[in-house]
């Protein structure tokens, strides 16, 4: 299983529009940010996790060419509005592509992008998806995903945990867990993050937020469930990327645009 960093940024991205801080300032490519999205693939496939504005953007620049399957964790602006390109990956493959999510995720979908589901002219052309409501294992592309239900504010939404599976029926290799998004893990859910060989983590800034773990948070969850790596994403331009990475523990590292991780 191999997980590309496709934007590690947040809603904003960084540099953030109008911002002189030095961290927008900043010459380093590791503190360029776009919205935040991976991809995860397998020996037979790739998976989209979110589809960000930023999704030309990153699909040109990490070479992405096929899309087997889309998860959508909910449909916040940077996470929903690049679905529309799409459609190139629909050209490519010449199929329908599914997207999973819960139903309240599904329903957000058909209501702000009804010109995908309803007859209209044809145009330029629009994503050919099928919606589908995610079950408590789903297995495609080889690897077996589980959804978690976390907690963004008040907003219940998606976090994924992934295997690979094995050659062997019924077994499975390395796991890693995507959890962005978040200032509260509930139990069921940070009882499926230990044990994985990659966790990447929402840390929006130092402070806490009203809908973000903060850093000290963030790590608090990492000493909990102890992942062999930890990434932190959906980084806002309070931190430069060398600098906070010299006050992390071992194995907790800032994610960057960019960044594959062999699991």
């Amino acid at each position: 299983m191999q997980i590309t960093i496709l934007g590690s940024g947040t809603s904003h991205g960084v540099p953030m529009i109008g911002c002189a801080c030095a961290v927008c300032r900043s010459d380093n490519p590791h503190n360029k940010r776009l919205r935040p999205s991976i991809l995860v693939s397998s020996s037979q496939g790739n998976v989209l996790v979110d589809a960000t504005p930023d999704l030309r953007q990153q699909a040109l620049t990490y070479n992405i060419i096929r899309v087997d399957a889309v998860l959508i964790t909910h449909t916040h602006a940077d996470h929903v509005m690049g679905l529309d390109d799409i459609r190139r990956f629909n050209d490519l493959s010449g199929s329908e592509i599914p997207l999973y999510s819960d139903v309240g995720t599904l329903d957000d979908i058909l209501r702000i992008f009804s010109y995908i589901f309803r007859e209209t002219q044809a145009g330029g052309g629009k994503p050919r998806l099928s919606l589908h409501e995610i079950e408590p294992l789903l297995e495609i592309v080889g690897l077996r995903i589980e959804p978690l239900q976390v907690m963004h504010g008040k907003l219940p939404v998606l976090a994924f945990r992934f295997e690979e599976l094995s050659e062997t029926v019924g077994q499975t290799g390395a796991a890693a867990a995507y959890v962005t998004d978040v200032n509260h893990i509930p139990v069921p859910a940070m009882e499926r993050l230990y044990d994985l060989d990659l966790l990447i983590l929402d840390a929006v800034r130092f402070e806490p937020h009203a809908t973000h773990f903060g850093l000290y948070q963030a790590l608090e969850v990492v000493e909990l469930v102890k992942p062999k790596t930890t990434l932190l994403t959906h980084l806002s331009h309070s931190f430069d990327h060398d600098a906070v990475n010299a006050i992390l523990p071992d194995h907790t590292r800032l994610a960057y645009d960019g960044q594959v991780i062999a699991v």
